[in-house]
């Protein structure tokens, strides 16, 4: 039992060092998780958590952001799951930047657990930012047809200026943060 362990853990460690290898040379990433138009669950993973700056919406000095929050994840010594794949929650002044981490806990300072559950409907758009306003009208719209209630807006951008002709175009993916709702369900009861 104790060598099945041992094996166990070497596998992981070298999954865990191809996984690291993979962030493309401008922090895009590589790989990123195959969530297409469905709802995943996030409710107890290990995030690093950063604030940045907003003005309207519009994350400032988002690029120094990204490369700050790296940095951090490196100096506390844990891992991204895929590394340069966060979610980003934007806000009028204030936003928050999220990356999924492989470790199970760590005390440091910007790590938080997601609470459970943390429910997320999840769609890949292809694409420029000011285009997907009636995507996010559609789901937020399948959401309520549910009895589901939206909650927070979160973009990742899975390619950046200088590598989304290479890699297919202009792709996000949108995860719209949601939770059950009672008042809705009965709602969506007396309608039918």
């Amino acid at each position: 039992m104790g060598l099945s362990r041992q094996c166990f853990a070497v596998r992981q460690r070298a999954v865990q060092e191809k996984i690291m290898s993979e962030r493309l040379a401008c922090g895009c990433p590589a790989t990123y998780p195959d969530w297409r138009n469905g709802d995943i669950d996030l409710g107890g993973q290990l995030v690093h958590d950063l604030g940045i700056p907003m003005f309207i919406h519009m994350p400032i000095g988002y690029e120094n952001y990204l490369l700050k929050q790296k940095n951090n994840i490196e100096r506390l010594e844990l891992h991204e799951i895929w590394p340069g794949f966060n979610l980003t929650r934007t806000g009028a002044f204030r936003g928050q930047m999220i990356c999924p981490l492989q470790e199970e806990h760590s005390p440091a300072h910007n790590i938080r657990i997601l609470p459970s559950p943390f429910n997320l409907r999840v769609r890949l758009f292809h694409g420029d930012v000011s285009n997907m306003r009636q995507d996010i009208r559609a789901m937020q719209s399948e959401l309520l047809d549910e009895g589901l209630l939206p909650k927070e807006l979160y973009l990742s951008y899975l390619t950046c200026p200088e590598c989304e002709e290479k890699r297919g175009g202009k792709r996000l993916m949108i995860l719209r943060h949601w939770v059950k709702s009672e008042k809705l369900e009965k709602k969506l009861q007396r309608r039918q």
